[in-house]
This record gives C-alpha cells, sequence and structure tokens, in this order.
C-alpha cells in the first residue's frame, strides 16, 4: 500500500473524502462495542464453571497440614497455596505471600505502607520532601494511578524491545535517593507485549541504589499466559539474579490468578526476600488474621500443580489466539505500508500496542467512540495520562465476540486512516 507521506495534497483531499463516507457509514450503524480493558471473555470464563464444584458441602475443608480452611489463621496462606503460587513465580514457596483476589491491591498495600511505615526500618516516605517513581512507558495506567494517588513524582522510562531504558534507569536509581521504585510488567507487558531481556534483568539485579529503601516493582501478570506453544517468551527470574548480585532485597515480586481462574475471585501472592517478608508479615498480622483460606484451598484442588495450570491455559489461549491473529491480520491488510502506525505482535499477555503518528492518538480515539467503539483512552498509559506523542493506543481484544471484534477492527483502521490524513492536509 502507498505510503501516505508520498500523496500529493489532491490525493490526500480526495482519500479524506472517500474516508469520511466509510466512517459515516460505519457510524451510521449504531454500534456498540468496549475494547477499553483487557477482560477475560464470556467464553473464558464459562470454560471454567466446574471451578465451583471443586469444593461442595461434603468436601474435606482441611489442607495438607492440618488446617482447617474455614476457620481463622494461617496469615502467609496454606502452604499448598504458596508452593502453587510459588511455582507460577519460579521462587520457593518460603519466599511468598498468598493474598486475596487482586494483586493490584497487593501493590496498592505496598506502597501505601511505604509511605506509612517505610521499608525495613528506612524513613517513612510522607515524612520526605520529595519521593520519586520510575515508570516505564507506555505501561500499565492502574500502576501510574497508584503513585500518582500518593503525590509520588512519576519519571518517563522509555521502553526499547529489551525491556525499559536501562542506562536511564541505572542513572536515576544510582544517584537520586528520592527514587523509590520502577514499575515493572516484564513478561509480555502492558501494553507492548515486550518480555525483558536477560541483559536487562541482570542489570536489574545489579542496580547500586541511592535510596537504601528503593525497591523494584516486579508485577508479573501475564507469567504464564502464551498465546502459542512452543513460541514461549522466557523470562529470567529476578529475584534469584538478585541474590547473585548481592542485592536479595531489591525486588518485590507480584502475580495473580485474575486472569487464569476468575478477576473477581481469584488469588494474588507477593514474592519477596525473607527480610522483606518478615517486615511485611510484622504489618499485615495487625492488618488481618488471614486471607480467604476456602479460596486458596479451591485453587489447589482444581489444579493440583502448576503443570495443571500450564495445561489449563493452553485452553485459554486457544480462545484468545485468533483474536489476536485477527488484530494483526487487520492492521497488516488495512494499514501496512501506509507510514500511518506501528504495532507489536505479541507472543502472549493481553494487549497490542498500536503507535499512530504524532499528534493522532486523541483523535482516533474519539472518532472510535463516536463511532460505537470504546477504546481505551488516549494517554492512558504515559503518567497523568500525559503521552507526549499523542501516538500511543493500547488494543484489548480479548472481551468481545470474534465477530464484534472484526467489527470493532473495521472502524479502528478507519478512523487510523482519517485522522492520519487530516494529521498530513494540517501540515
Amino acid at each position: 500500500m502507498k505510503n501516505i507521506k508520498e500523496y500529493s495534497r489532491e490525493e490526500l483531499i480526495s482519500l479524506q473524502k472517500d474516508l469520511n463516507e466509510q466512517y459515516n457509514e460505519a457510524k451510521a450503524k449504531g454500534l456498540k462495542l468496549n475494547m477499553a480493558r483487557g477482560l477475560p471473555s464470556a467464553e473464558q470464563l464459562d470454560m471454567e464453571a466446574d471451578f465451583f464444584n471443586t469444593l461442595h458441602p461434603d468436601s474435606t475443608f482441611i489442607s495438607d497440614a492440618g488446617i482447617d480452611c474455614r476457620n481463622y489463621g494461617e496469615l502467609l496462606g496454606i502452604q499448598e497455596a504458596r508452593q502453587l503460587m510459588a511455582d507460577m513465580m519460579e521462587i520457593s514457596a518460603e519466599e511468598t505471600i498468598v493474598f486475596g483476589n487482586s494483586s493490584l491491591n497487593v501493590m496498592y498495600d505496598t506502597v501505601c505502607r511505604s509511605m506509612v511505615l517505610g521499608v525495613m526500618g528506612s524513613t517513612p516516605w510522607n515524612k520526605l520532601d520529595k519521593v520519586k517513581f520510575l515508570c516505564p512507558v507506555p505501561g500499565y495506567d492502574r500502576h501510574f494511578a497508584i503513585t500518582e494517588q500518593f503525590g509520588i513524582e512519576m519519571i518517563n522510562i522509555p521502553m526499547t524491545n529489551d525491556g525499559p531504558d536501562m542506562d536511564l534507569v541505572e542513572k536515576y536509581v544510582n544517584n537520586d535517593p528520592a527514587v523509590k521504585g520502577i514499575w515493572c510488567v516484564p513478561k509480555y507487558s502492558n501494553p507492548q507485549g515486550i518480555t525483558y531481556s536477560d541483559e536487562t534483568v541482570k542489570r536489574f539485579a545489579n542496580l547500586k541504589p541511592a535510596a537504601e529503601d528503593f525497591r523494584i516493582y516486579w508485577d508479573n501478570a501475564y507469567t504464564i499466559h502464551h498465546l502459542y506453544n512452543g513460541k514461549e517468551d522466557q523470562l529470567l527470574e529476578i529475584l534469584d539474579e538478585c541474590k547473585k548480585a548481592g542485592n536479595p532485597d531489591l525486588v518485590f515480586k507480584f502475580c495473580s490468578t485474575s486472569k487464569v481462574t476468575f478477576p473477581g475471585s481469584g488469588i494474588a501472592a507477593l514474592g519477596a526476600s525473607k527480610a522483606n517478608l518478615d517486615f511485611i508479615k510484622s504489618i499485615i498480622t495487625i492488618q488481618t488474621i488471614g486471607h480467604d483460606k476456602l479460596n486458596q484451598l479451591r485453587h489447589v484442588r482444581y489444579f493440583k500443580d502448576i503443570n495443571g495450570m500450564h495445561e489449563h491455559m493452553k485452553k485459554h489461549a486457544a480462545i484468545l489466539r485468533p483474536k489476536f491473529e485477527l488484530v494483526i491480520d487487520s492492521l497488516e491488510k488495512e494499514l501496512g505500508g501506509m507510514g500511518v502506525g506501528e504495532w507489536n505482535n505479541p507472543n502472549g499477555g493481553y494487549f497490542v500496542s498500536f503507535m499512530a503518528m504524532n499528534g493522532c492518538a486523541k483523535r482516533i480515539v474519539s472518532l472510535c467512540k463516536e463511532a460505537g467503539v470504546t477504546m481505551t483512552g488516549a494517554g492512558a498509559t504515559y503518567p497523568y495520562k500525559n503521552d507526549p506523542d499523542d501516538s500511543n493506543i493500547r488494543i484489548a481484544p480479548t472481551f468481545p465476540p470474534i465477530e464484534d471484534l472484526k467489527k470493532a477492527l473495521e472502524i479502528f483502521t478507519i478512523c487510523v486512516k482519517l485522522a492520519s490524513v487530516e494529521k498530513m492536509l494540517e501540515a
């Protein structure tokens, strides 16, 4: 397809007229399609209906250690659930605490603890003049919302194909004691689907923070969320690398089963060094007597072990793979060679990241909304919702049925072309 920059002004005006006709036809259909968030589809949720049969009135509710899961106790989680989530994070059960249904909640609480009580004896952040976080961009909007709510200054760190720009990360972390953390989605990153390279992980592990309470917030949300058997991305295990580098306390790992079983009733876990966990335990022992052990037991009985979880995720992949392939095929067919955008082709995760021509993302999302397709807000993948290039759009193909997704993509590609032509005609 001809690159848009090669069009004459007359050709652009003609193309704009054709695209406006296509757009008005699409708009007249009165569609209401939602691709705003990376939700599991109804088909995925229906697939797991037998999960609820795992425990029933005649079940034994006793854990392997003889704990009655209906009662109080087991602050760190029942041992078999700790082992299951540890295997998911590729660490040991002793380095793992199992919480409630949401890893986002665990991350929020971890930041909040640091603000109010400090980190392992350090000064609480709310008593400091300045607290900063590094934010790889584009990134996860809910990460940024946490740090923004606590008044933490956020610093953009550009993403590369190997992960965050580590030259910049090292510059900030190793020299500025106000930098207390960095948000990371290291495998099938949100939204680009990038998996950090071995070198990137090792450079993280070998950081020499100016702040003793600096931590890497390693949100491994998509650790087992592959799309293709035999094409799984591999991620070096960060906690082990930190130990090798003499920095055992440097990282907090987070994961959950929110997109494995049910977002509303999964289990989440935190992985960290013994010193970190001992400190966290001293706080949460006052906060709670324990989380939902019946749900922990249900997950263990359902999956048996990590192998059962991997087999289960292949069923998810079979549902999601055609949707991701439809997105890539549609973008290639309608936009390939036009020079109106770039996109990733991930091997896993929940998103496709689209980089439009600078200055076009907000217009594209607005046009889509007017035509009945709700996208993630332009700018959402940057701190303060401010994409300096107005370029990134997160495509979330997982939730809609595939026929609705096809209609949404038809509208999206029309809007991309239309906004791009408008931008060219402004020049």
